[in-house]
């Protein structure tokens, strides 16, 4: 779902589809993930005073010691989620909504979990002012889940981790997929797990830099 042709100005739709063709052109995006984009107001997002910046490729800070990723790198994310076919997907780690966004433009029903309670608040208003309604915000420790809506197709960490806790892998579907930027050595790796009848198949992707997660919840 598109947030509504209010908010969908020319030139913001102008500039977000110059990004998505920018971004297609670093890292392979199929034409879904590009059209996604294209249609995704970044500048709607960002803290204000970096309205300026929203379109550019770099991650922009937010309260609490937390950031929106770089487009490139929810470009990356989202590809890897491979979103086709998939009708409910839990987020965690939602920041200011930008990401949940995308998937709501993939996904029918996303389901994003935000442990800082003055961005799940905000992110929710956001939301109901953009007349978006397939997108549901919780605050809560995402590394608990959402159990009452389990099991999900999809599942996306836009977090960093060491390890995806076995609660989770337990809230996704069989032949779902899980996509998390997992913490090794000194780096961080996009890696995506399927869950398949005889267990969880892992592929590590490629390179990335996320705020890692943390436990409870800030109020």
């Amino acid at each position: 779902m598109s947030i509504t042709p209010h908010f969908n100005t020319k030139m913001a739709l102008e500039k977000s589809k110059k990004m998505a063709l920018e971004i297609q052109k670093i890292c392979n995006i199929d034409d879904d993930v590009l059209n996604a984009i294209s249609k995704s107001q970044r500048s709607l997002f960002v803290p204000k005073g970096f309205e300026r910046h929203a379109y550019k490729l770099d991650a922009l800070p937010l309260v609490a010691d937390q950031w929106i990723s770089s487009p490139l790198t929810v470009a990356k994310m989202t590809q890897a989620l491979t979103c086709k076919g998939a009708d409910s997907v839990l987020e965690i780690g939602c920041g200011s909504g930008y990401q949940a966004l995308i998937l709501c433009n993939l996904i029918r029903r996303v389901f994003s979990i935000e442990r800082v309670e003055r961005l799940a608040k905000e992110t929710k208003e956001r939301f109901k002012k953009l007349g978006i309604h397939n997108i549901n915000v919780r605050f809560d420790d995402g590394q608990n889940g959402w159990r009452d809506f389990a099991p999900f197709d999809r599942i996306l960490f836009s977090a960093s981790i060491k390890k995806v806790p076995q609660k989770i892998f337990d809230q996704l579907a069989t032949d779902g997929i899980l996509v998390a930027p997992i913490e090794s050595m000194d780096k961080q790796i996009i890696t995506r797990y399927t869950k398949t009848p005889k267990g969880i198949k892992e592929e590590k992707l490629d390179d990335c830099l996320f705020v890692p997660v943390k436990d409870g919840k800030i109020h």
